[in-house]
């Protein structure tokens, strides 16, 4: 099976970055390609005898008289069984991206008298069913370089055929949702261990924060449902070829219930699959791992 990778996304998001960090991961990487030529790239993989195997491919509206021809190759292509088919969608929020076109001082691809913000919303609409389309979407709003690069490297090095994984994703719905999560759940309903004094400056990598959120009829009834309904859709994922799968979970502060049910299902999946199994808790300043219970 050959690889075919697709960069692309919200201008400034960091295109340039990721196509340079999956080209030290032995990728042949062309930038700026017309949508138009992806069909003889195809062609170029079919007849180079092993040659170019792993080919990826910068496309975005720098590109956009062309621009409307990309679902439509990119459709041929998914109906070629030869090739493996990989579409990375790197997303900014609009504040971060307004900023780095004023640190940068360069013109939108679409501003054409009109603002900056406006050229990208303009963008984020075009872009939206590609968006829709995409294996990986990557949120670079507060990604350093290194930080995205690091990430490309470790969804793509090794050349391994098959690649999944879960990132398991706490927050609070106070500071924001997060863009890049592509199944979310809210448990504000659960009992607030925030409102128990003692508990309050804890957090659910504590573990009698942890034991107060799992202790309620209500805490059980949610996470068997939950846990089933993940177990099932993950097989569907990486049938659709999905490299990774960002499951968000959200209570008011990100600090107790969203941190221990994250733990909790973080868990249960590295003791259920094989593939990476990530833990992040956004908005918890949290040191180490869930405490020994005694």
């Amino acid at each position: 099976m050959k690889n075919l990778i697709i960069i692309t996304g919200m201008s400034g998001s960091g295109k340039s970055v990721a196509l340079e960090a999956i080209e030290d991961t032995g990728y042949f990487c062309i930038d700026n390609l017309p949508p138009i030529l992806i069909p003889k790239v195809v062609e170029l993989m079919e007849s180079t005898d092993g040659k170019m195997n792993k080919v990826a491919l910068g496309i975005d509206l720098r590109g956009k008289e062309f621009f409307d021809d990309l679902i439509q190759k990119l459709e041929t292509v998914l109906n070629n069984e030869s090739i493996m088919l990989r579409i990375v969608f790197l997303d900014t929020d609009d504040e971060r991206l307004v900023s780095r076109y004023k640190e940068t001082r360069r013109s939108h691809p679409l501003n054409e008298g009109v603002s900056v913000l406006q050229a990208i919303k303009k963008e984020r609409d075009i872009l939206d069913d590609l968006k829709g389309r995409a294996s990986v979407i990557i949120d670079t709003t507060d990604l350093s370089p290194k930080e995205l690069r690091d990430r490309i490297f470790t969804l793509y090095s090794g050349g391994r055929e098959e690649f999944f994984a879960v990132n398991v994703l706490s927050f609070g719905f106070k500071h924001g949702i997060p863009i890049d999560a592509d199944l979310m759940f809210d448990v504000r309903f659960l009992p607030n261990p925030f409102y128990i004094p003692e508990y309050r400056p804890l957090t659910g990598l504590n573990s009698e924060v942890y034991d107060y959120v799992m202790k309620w009829q209500d805490t059980d009834t949610f996470y068997e449902k939950l846990y089933d309904m993940i177990k099932y859709l993950i097989p569907q994922y990486i049938k659709e070829g999905k490299s990774q799968l960002t499951i968000a979970i959200g209570c008011t502060g990100g600090q107790h219930r969203s941190v221990a049910l994250s733990e909790r299902l973080a868990q249960d999946l590295k003791n259920k699959f094989a593939f990476s199994i990530n833990t992040t808790h956004r908005d918890a300043a949290i040191e180490g791992t869930l405490n020994e219970k005694d």
